[in-house]
């Protein structure tokens, strides 16, 4: 096919527009089509000589459809724009599906690759002219605005790019590129249904119970406990520093607090395990932990981790003893509720997405950018899964104690959200510090449920903000089945 239609020669077209500022379209060759609506490549086709593009999930960016092939179906996660003046998350522009795409970039959160990729660009920057580089700042502010007001915005056909002309119909609807007619599926929806992403979360805490009750009727103390759950969270951290395809990390003997982290290792090997972790003996005889499956998880999981052992050490400071009936709420987190389809009234893109109060995570939050007088945010189980639901619990978020929720109600469904019956009621609740979590136990309504329902009636000081935000809701522990 390639030699066929001589895709597979390389052409180089210099555009007398592109100084211009113009977008190239297309190039046709035979009954291949090669076709990009973008102004960062110059890889296969010179668009603009100034910029590149990285494209981490194929190793060309110009798509290429022939009907003897079929769609390749490709699902980009991360474009980045990498030109003289710096380097660019550009992947907004080539998606009318932003939400979909955010719930796939799970190699960084997006706040530690914004701060990564502004480093970059500085360093390009750092020999340019003072008037330059304010000029670029404010190029950069522009686009950042018409990022994020596209993706709120309505599509006008009158004013929108044309579809895809390449590929089939339904290939070009199924991939939302068919354009603004009368079959076109583009959704304006700012907040879809989205699935969590969060089984390791509830592998993680389950197996964190395991680790407990390893020290209960010992003759630790509940300092000697924590001080071993210290050293274990300082492994965690060296192995979360350490190389992302080749995290490996010694435990060093002069480390170990009495008794010695070696004899008590083995009641950690489930949770290095629900870490895609595993301890070994190295060549010089100290013990090793290193990754034992897949990297991407593994990264995914060790924030969590961290996490949940610091939430385990604070708890305990507030324990006089460690026995079985202190292996509950809020110390360990049983039975909790994965893997659920999520939907709210409002959300903030994209730091503040309805799934993100069910990731695990303490930095993570949902906000509901009108939820200060009220809002929502449902969760509905697995396909033919039902739950009675025994607690729940909520953190308040990293800042803005005025967005706080304060009075809220708790529903569950039997039906998948046709009919509620309240579940919990909380009035005038007020969280005293950042990160703290409130726990809450519900009593049985006897019935087995598919769906539950968090409508937020008021926040802190609606007075001072219209928005509404929450850490994690997720820790919503039940007996499930299937």
């Amino acid at each position: 096919m390639e030699r066929k239609t001589l895709a597979h020669a390389a052409y180089i077209y210099l555009c007398a527009f592109l100084h211009q500022n113009r977008q190239t379209d297309s190039l046709v060759y035979s009954q291949v089509l090669l076709r990009s609506r973008v102004r960062e490549i110059d890889g296969v086709m010179v668009l603009k000589p100034s910029s590149r593009i990285l494209d981490l999930t194929d190793h060309v960016w110009t798509e290429c459809f022939s009907d003897h092939l079929g769609s390749w179906k490709k699902h980009l996660n991360y474009v980045i724009a990498i030109a003289k003046d710096g380097v660019y998350d550009v992947t907004k522009r080539y998606t009318r599906k932003w939400h979909e795409v955010l719930a796939r970039r799970t190699i960084t959160t997006e706040s530690k690759l914004s701060s990564f990729l502004e480093n970059l660009t500085k360093q390009c920057r750092r020999d340019f002219r003072p008037e330059l580089i304010s000029m670029l700042e404010e190029r950069d502010r522009n686009e950042i605005e018409a990022f994020e007001r596209n993706l709120h915005s309505k599509d006008d056909g009158a004013v929108s790019l044309p579809g895809r002309l390449s590929g089939d119909k339904q290939w070009r609807i199924s991939r939302s590129e068919y354009g603004a007619g009368e079959d076109s599926t583009l959704s304006s929806s700012s907040c879809p249904v989205r699935i969590c992403v969060d089984e390791h979360v509830t592998n993680i805490y389950n197996a964190m119970v395991v680790v407990l009750s390893q020290f209960v009727g010992t003759s630790l103390s509940v300092d000697g406990v924590i001080d071993v759950l210290k050293v274990f969270q300082k492994i965690l951290m060296d192995l979360k520093e350490a190389p992302f395809r080749f995290r490996r990390t010694s435990i060093k003997s002069s480390d170990n607090p009495q008794p010695s982290l070696y004899d008590l290792m083995p009641a950690f090997d489930e949770l290095l395990h629900a870490f895609h972790l595993r301890r070994e003996l190295d060549e010089s005889g100290e013990m090793a932990v290193q990754l034992a499956g897949d990297p991407v998880r593994a990264a995914l999981a060790l924030p969590v981790a961290l996490d949940a052992v610091d939430d385990v050490v604070r708890s305990l400071d507030k324990c006089a003893s460690i026995g079985e009936d202190s292996l509950c709420l809020p110390l360990v987190r049983l039975n909790r509720i994965h893997s659920g389809s999520v939907l709210a009234s409002g959300e903030e893109l994209p730091f503040g997405i309805a799934t993100a109060a069910f990731d695990g995570t303490r930095l993570s939050k949902w906000e509901e950018p009108n939820g200060a007088k009220g809002g929502w945010i449902a969760y509905k189980l697995k396909d033919g899964q039902v739950c009675e639901l025994e607690a729940y619990e909520l953190m308040s978020a990293n800042d803005a104690p005025e967005r706080d929720p304060m009075d809220w109600i708790l529903e569950g469904s039997s039906d998948e959200g046709s009919s509620w019956y309240v579940l919990d009621k909380q009035t005038s609740q007020k969280f005293e510090d950042r990160f703290q979590r409130k726990s809450y136990k519900i009593k049985s309504c006897g019935r087995q449920l598919n769906a539950f329902r968090f409508r937020f009636l008021a926040v802190r000081d609606a007075g001072s903000t219209s928005r509404l935000q929450i850490g994690v809701e997720a820790e919503a522990c039940g007996l499930c089945q299937d």
